[in-house]
């Protein structure tokens, strides 16, 4: 079971969190926080897997939150959730300690799969970051990694038409629908598909998919 803990100022956001996970089976929301302090003192006492965390918040902000569970409670892992989509909030939060950064116009299945991949300590963005942050590396002129010159893996036809309406955008559900499956199934793909390449987060899975020629 993974334990979450939400921290937003706004009661409306945690509210309509709370609703959305509910029902998950291997997903509980264990507290919530207006602010970091708030969050820090629940902790004090609730033992949680995975923080949902807001930047803008008052008291103590998302930045501050973030190092102070780096000293007390380093166990825990942080997912961003934010409306802020800038680079340097992005790289800000991931540098102090965050593993994922998601924004709050995200659907359903993608912050379930968000909040499963920075349970299991995998780093996660989610696709409308990745695929802005991958024009602007188009745009820079940046060429792709040494990584991303190994061997390709050999990926199923399913996963690499999964891999393809990834990098094109379209999300868990959306994929679901045009190769007529479930979203479980999808995430079963997309799950095979980073174990595999060997790629750590979104943004990395389509630059993947560029350099492979698919997009």
């Amino acid at each position: 079971m993974i334990r979450i803990a939400l921290a937003d100022d706004h009661a409306i956001i945690r509210d309509g969190i709370r609703a959305l996970l509910q029902g998950e089976t291997d997903i509980e929301v264990v507290g919530e926080a207006s602010n970091g302090q708030l969050l820090l003192e629940l902790l004090a006492t609730q033992p949680v897997d995975v923080v949902l965390l807001d930047i803008n918040m008052p008291e103590m902000n998302g930045h501050q939150t973030i190092q102070q569970l780096q000293l007390r409670y380093p166990a825990v892992r942080v997912l961003i959730l934010s409306m802020l989509s800038h680079e340097e909030y992005i790289n800000q939060m991931l540098e102090a300690g965050a593993l994922g950064y998601v924004l709050k116009s995200i659907g359903k299945a993608e912050i379930l799969f968000a909040i499963r991949s920075v349970a299991a300590g995998r780093r996660f963005l989610c696709t409308e970051l990745a695929l802005e942050l991958l024009h602007k590396l188009r745009g820079r002129g940046e060429k792709p990694s040494a990584a991303d010159d190994r061997k390709s893996p050999v990926l199923s036809r399913r996963e690499t038409e999964v891999l393809k309406l990834i990098g094109e955008g379209f999300t868990t559900g959306e994929i679901a629908e045009k190769l007529f499956t479930s979203k479980r199934t999808i995430e079963t793909h997309r799950q095979n598909i980073i174990e595999k390449t060997q790629v750590r987060n979104t943004a990395a899975l389509i630059r993947y998919a560029v350099t492979q020629g698919l997009l």
